[in-house]
């Protein structure tokens, strides 16, 4: 049908390091049929287990609609490769709701256990609340004058339980409520626990964090919709290289290389620092 059609198909889908086609395989079949020989093409840079989550939100929706058994079988599969999604996260990608995307993650064996999700937003977020309020407590114990949002952004909470922390040190009080609390040991107000140690991220969580930000931004009109923010997206993307591409880059470095490629990456880490630090400062000074 679509090749009778004569109408002008839609770029299919391909991962840009295996040329994979991703979505669009009945449009390529069409232009096949029609004796095309090039077909419009959006590539993806991500990482191979980032395809199967893609191809399931492109057919969500366009295209032959999953029943609700296929969509359930593709949640089963993310909720596996993708533990550290929550289910909000799963859900916009598979168009089921969060509650049977919680549902689902209960009864699916051989999910890996997570210490955090990373949201829809792209935030970072500890299933124990009480970890979020007691790395807050800390934070706010090292650095009283520091910004709420700045707190909440690297405790992983919101701005109100930031904001309630902070209120129940002043009063002398646990950071976290005595309803709330875990069999861990808690936090002194006002300081560490003996011998506790602040959490440190998964690195596999803060990958995938990163790729969903990346997601969130290239969607995002005020970003892509004019040319320096598509400028801006395409050197974050280049930047946000993860697992066996650098493994990849590093090999395919020559050794009489090596010296002047490793001080130009310090020089351009140097560069993005900075750009970090002002843009923090920007934000701080407009919270």
């Amino acid at each position: 049908m679509l090749a009778e059609s004569g109408a002008r198909l839609p770029p299919i889908v391909v991962q840009r390091s295996t040329m994979r086609v991703i979505d669009g395989m009945h449009r390529l079949r069409a232009a096949v049929l029609r004796g095309e020989t090039e077909i419009e093409v959006r590539f993806f840079d991500g990482a191979e287990q980032d395809c199967f989550p893609l191809a399931v939100r492109s057919n969500i929706a366009h295209g032959l609609p999953l029943s609700v058994e296929e969509r359930a079988a593709a949640a089963k599969r993310i909720i596996r490769s993708h533990a550290q999604w929550s289910n909000q996260a799963i859900s916009e990608v598979t168009g089921l709701d969060a509650k049977t995307i919680a549902a689902l993650r209960r009864s699916t064996e051989g999910v890996p256990q997570v210490d955090a999700r990373i949201g829809r937003d792209g935030r970072v977020r500890p299933l124990d609340g009480a970890q979020g309020r007691r790395l807050a407590g800390e934070l706010l114990a090292e650095h009283p004058d520091a910004p709420l949002r700045q707190i909440a952004r690297a405790a992983g909470v919101s701005l109100g339980t930031a904001s309630d922390v902070r209120r129940r040190i002043h009063s002398g009080q646990d950071p976290v409520p005595a309803g709330r609390r875990t069999a861990g040991p808690p936090s002194p107000a006002g300081g560490t626990a003996p011998g506790s140690r602040r959490g440190t991220a998964d690195p596999k969580v803060m990958e995938q964090s990163r790729r969903v930000m990346l997601r969130k931004l290239r969607q995002d009109p005020s970003l892509r919709c004019n040319e320096v923010g598509r400028a801006l997206l395409r050197w974050l993307e280049v930047q946000a290289v993860e697992g066996e591409e650098w493994e990849r880059l590093l090999n395919s470095v020559p050794m009489h290389c090596t010296a002047a490629i490793a001080e130009l990456a310090r020089g351009c880490s140097g560069v993005w620092q900075e750009f970090a630090a002002q843009l923090e400062q920007r934000g701080q000074a407009s919270a």
